[in-house]
């Protein structure tokens, strides 16, 4: 990865699933359009738009913001053809004037009735962005990739790699797939609270619903964790190692794990134990801003 991309996508960034304008009412799209400017002036290097957005979803973050990198976190294959997300990029881009990344995955087959072969689906998927006109090139790409297959594809297929809910030890595994020039950004779910009994409890109601998925399962077994880990929402030790736990001091250091086991970029989803990750935690947002300084 070049130092330029680097640099684009910056070394903090921040990881929503409330930045859907296209699911709210006027107001709720004024209040995004406020946040997300709010966090450009803050110094977060990437904006990523969490849970299946789609192409409008990034083209009203894009119209709010002037500087920052703006990526979807991630767009599903299967609720749009590549043609059509390629026609719509294109509008996106023409304002975004390259600050703009498409994040694709191949989502759960518990949650998508016409999933099938994954890999050999997403390849099809890239091979018809490649050919639609105009293309969505591969370096401005990423995909949601856990295991090696999807990783290697990420490398020759895109700028990168975009993990969630992974540990540290995972990304140590996900660069040495990867190789030293792809781009690797995890996302790591924070809980800025420092009650931990009322911490974890907000982490596990997170958590229950990505554990009745295989593919996230699939890969802590692959870590070492075993099946009773998943039970009750987790173990204390599963929650442990997927979240960073705690005051914003906690939140640097497990930053850090990550960026230390060779991630690029590290994009913060931060629950509260008011709204879980369905709200605009701005108070938190700007919290963690200033402990990071800097180091954005």
């Amino acid at each position: 990865m070049t130092s330029e991309t680097h640099s684009a996508f910056g070394r903090i960034g921040i990881w929503s699933g409330a930045l859907h304008g296209s699911r709210v009412d006027e107001a709720g799209r004024k209040e995004i359009a406020e946040a997300v400017a709010e966090l450009e002036e803050l110094g977060y290097g990437t904006l990523w738009i969490g849970g299946s957005p789609s192409p409008d979803d990034a083209a009203a973050v894009v119209a709010a913001t002037r500087t920052v990198t703006v990526a979807t976190g991630i767009l599903s294959i299967w609720d749009h053809t590549a043609e059509d997300v390629a026609a719509r990029i294109a509008a996106v881009e023409a304002s975004a004037r390259g600050r703009f990344v498409l994040g694709l995955g191949v989502s759960h087959g518990p949650m998508v009735p016409q999933y099938t072969k994954p890999y050999s689906s997403m390849v099809a998927y890239l091979d018809a962005l490649d050919a639609a006109k105009p293309p969505v090139s591969s370096g401005h790409r990423v995909l949601a990739a856990l295991g090696p297959k999807m990783l290697r594809l990420s490398a020759d297929r895109a700028l990168g790699a975009h993990p969630y809910l992974v540990t540290a030890e995972h990304t140590a595994e996900a660069r040495e797939a990867l190789g030293p020039d792809a781009l690797l950004a995890p996302e790591l779910t924070v809980v800025p609270d420092t009650d931990l009994d009322r911490a974890r409890t907000t982490a596990r109601k997170m958590l229950e619903m990505y554990l009745q998925l295989p593919n996230y399962t699939d890969n802590l077994l692959r870590l070492g964790f075993e099946e009773n880990d998943f039970d009750d929402g987790g173990s204390d030790r599963l929650l442990d190692a997927l979240f960073a736990l705690g005051d914003t001091e906690r939140v640097k250091t497990r930053t850090q794990e990550y960026l230390d086991a060779g991630a690029d970029h590290v994009a913060l989803q931060v629950l509260t134990a008011e709204g879980g990750g369905a709200t605009l935690p701005r108070t938190e947002w700007r919290r963690l801003a200033e402990a990071f300084g800097g180091a954005l």
